[in-house]
């Protein structure tokens, strides 16, 4: 087996320093992501318990599989921009009655989860990892539609992340939406175009426009619950196709929605269980220089990321500047292309260009 052959010295200056000056960035990153966890700060955190509601990252951990991992996208969408860090929605894929699906949850101790621009695009990609990998959307559903400032950003994306719902579905991609709270405007969307909708009682609203609105354009009364309760959408508007007591009830629904569609994923399976990497993970903070100009030989990353650091190259004297080649990672056969030196020539370029064909 092709093994690789690690030169790296961890005592050398070079590495301690590289490593140094890594570890202030992760740390500068976990600072960031312990601000997202904290979703709108103490006081509306405090408020929204007081409603006797879960937060979105509780409703996530209920939703999946006990002790199943769940990998967190786009975490820090929105940072150094004027909006929140994590743009208001957590999503990420987990496992859910041992089927792997993409889950969003709006965070409504930030402005109520009102979507912003950076929203929308930690959506749109999220519905692309889905498509590409068919992977069932849950949509953990409370959000009061467009954070008005900047609705004149979002009708676009906002409308294409729409038409990804019913593209999806269409697709035979099932779309599930559990609507924890109001789902109001823009928000209403979301389980109007879902292929199931679970709803809970005297807590979901979804309308597109309020009992205020509906006075001021009709001049008729009325009250969230009769205008878009959970009741009247599972008895009257037939949208609610589950209706459940509680929180935890709407996602025990959830569950089962996806334990009876009898998904099955595409593609390839794992080839075995996988093996550890023979040098340690660790060691990867000390390997790139803090300076992006400063090149490394990337065998040196591989080898401590891939099953057994067993890489078979593919053209390794030709092109030299881009490093390809097959490997895998927890037992799923993959196909690597690594940058060497910063520029790529013709050759690097019709390397690639028939690597990826033969990945592919």
């Amino acid at each position: 087996m092709p093994v690789l052959q690690s030169t790296l010295n961890v005592a050398d200056p070079a590495y301690l320093a590289n490593r140094e000056a890594l570890e202030r960035q992760v740390a500068a990153i976990n600072e960031q992501l312990a601000i997202v966890n904290g979703g709108g700060g103490p006081k509306y955190v405090e408020r929204h318990r007081k409603r006797g509601k879960m937060l979105a990252r509780e409703r996530i951990e209920a939703l999946l599989d006990p002790d199943s991992p769940f990998l967190e996208i786009s975490a820090l969408a929105a940072y150094g921009s004027e909006f929140p860090v994590g743009a208001g929605v957590v999503v990420g894929v987990g496992v859910v009655e041992g089927v792997e699906c993409l889950v969003t949850a709006n965070d409504p101790t930030l402005r109520g989860g009102a979507s912003n621009p950076y929203t929308f695009k930690k959506s749109i990609r999220a519905a692309e990892i889905a498509r590409e990998n068919r992977l069932p959307v849950i949509a953990l559903t409370e959000s009061g539609g467009a954070d008005l400032p900047t609705q004149s950003e979002i009708f676009i994306p906002g409308g294409r992340s729409f038409r990804d719902i019913t593209n999806a579905s269409a697709m035979g991609i099932p779309q599930v939406s559990i609507v924890f709270g109001n789902s109001t405007a823009g928000g209403a969307y979301v389980p109007g175009m879902s292929d199931y909708v679970v709803m809970i009682k005297e807590r979901s609203k979804v309308f597109l426009g309020g009992p205020p609105l509906v006075k001021m354009a009709t001049g008729e009364d009325s009250d969230d619950e009769s205008l878009g309760g959970a009741e009247m959408h599972a008895r009257i508007s037939g949208l609610a196709d589950y209706f459940a007591v509680d929180e935890m009830d709407g996602i025990r629904l959830g569950r089962q929605v996806i334990k009876r569609i009898n998904h099955r994923k595409k593609g390839p399976g794992r080839r075995g269980p996988g093996r550890p990497p023979k040098y340690d993970p660790d060691q990867l903070l000390g390997i790139p220089s803090a300076d992006p100009k400063v090149p490394f030989d990337p065998r040196e990353v591989i080898a401590r990321v891939v099953d057994d650091s067993d890489f078979d190259e593919f053209k390794p004297l030709y092109g030299t500047s881009l490093v390809t080649g097959w490997a895998e990672i927890h037992g799923y056969p993959i196909g690597i292309l690594a940058n060497h030196r910063g520029v790529l020539f013709s050759e690097e370029s019709e390397k690639a260009a028939q690597f990826i064909q033969l990945a592919n």
